[in-house]
């Protein structure tokens, strides 16, 4: 299983105090001590938020930091971020599961960006002053929230807005062609294929899968995302199963559970082999249009159930 395209689905809330950055404080300092008026406050606050140096914890942060024009302010990413433009020219300064403080503290960033799971991770970074701000990648709502939150926090509020606007239009239109029908294929997704991993009702993939019109065939996984069992894969019995290369699936096709799905019998099984369209599925940023419009055609291929008898268990 690829780390890389495991999100942290940990739930948590940005605190208030990590909305904005800390040289807001400097700009109030600077009116009440020196008679700046409002507006020349808010013009120095807009400059020193522009000239912020970020540094990004995760591959969806770089693509928002990058989806709202402060592309320019970014001096370090993760890896894996290379969906942003001249994305090789940046230091790889992390990963899921480690964060290289000692390189991050030599870029001297005013800001980095990461997600609650890697609060631990940034610790070093935030007892020698660094400014830190945790942000979550859960869910679908999520991705436009991230984009207005970075927006305030790099002062391109005015571009997060814009891109939002973007992206939901553009949702909703591939979403017309959608609406309209009636048959809303099960899907399941196989983050893993030995052991079995998968996505959750509550998950941003989760939503994708509505959006294109089908529905959750884990819907009894509690967590975003976790392991399951290949009984419950045989009894659930998805209409078509969604993969990507790195979760070693057509490896294991041959073999149960997989052989006694319905979905692998029928060629139902939609392996990403597109490293694009396989960043857009998995990761919640601002490319998810094209994991949903990639999983809308797909989708769209397959036929209705003529009889209840089609979803029945194979014996085995």
């Amino acid at each position: 299983m690829a780390a890389k395209r495991l999100p942290a689905y940990s739930g948590a809330t940005v605190p208030a105090s990590h909305r904005l950055p800390a040289r807001q404080t400097w700009i109030a300092d600077i009116g009440e001590a020196g008679g700046v008026t409002c507006r020349e406050g808010s013009l120095v606050l807009l400059h020193l938020l522009l000239a912020l140096r970020i540094v990004t914890l995760t591959p969806a942060l770089a693509e928002d930091v990058a989806a709202i024009g402060a592309r320019a302010q970014l001096v370090g990413v993760s890896e894996f971020s290379d969906d942003v433009p001249n994305a090789a020219t940046l230091p790889r300064v992390a990963d899921f599961t480690s964060v290289d403080a000692e390189r991050i503290i030599a870029l001297h960033p005013d800001l980095v960006v990461g997600i609650p799971s890697q609060s631990r991770l940034v610790a070093p970074l935030r007892r020698l002053g660094i400014r830190v701000v945790l942000i979550a990648d859960n869910t679908y709502d999520d991705i436009f929230i991230d984009l207005r939150t970075l927006g305030a926090l790099t002062g391109h509020a005015a571009g997060a807005r814009a891109e939002v606007a973007r992206l939901q239009a553009q949702t909703a239109r591939l979403r017309a062609g959608v609406i309209r029908r009636t048959y809303r294929p099960s899907v399941f997704v196989a983050v893993g294929a030995s052991p079995i991993w998968t996505v959750g009702p509550s998950s941003y993939i989760a939503k994708l899968i509505e959006l294109a019109g089908g529905e959750d065939a884990a819907g009894d996984l509690r967590a975003p995302w976790g392991q399951y069992s290949g009984e419950a894969l045989l009894r659930v019995q998805p209409d078509a199963i969604v993969s990507d290369s790195d979760a070693g699936l057509i490896a294991v096709e041959d073999r149960e559970p997989w052989r006694s799905l319905r979905a692998v019998r029928e060629g139902h099984v939609f392996v990403i082999t597109d490293r694009r369209v396989d960043n857009a599925f998995f990761r919640p940023g601002p490319h998810y249009n094209e994991g949903l419009r990639w999983l809308i055609e797909r989708l769209s291929s397959l036929s209705t159930p003529t009889t209840p008898s089609d979803r029945s268990t194979p014996n085995w």
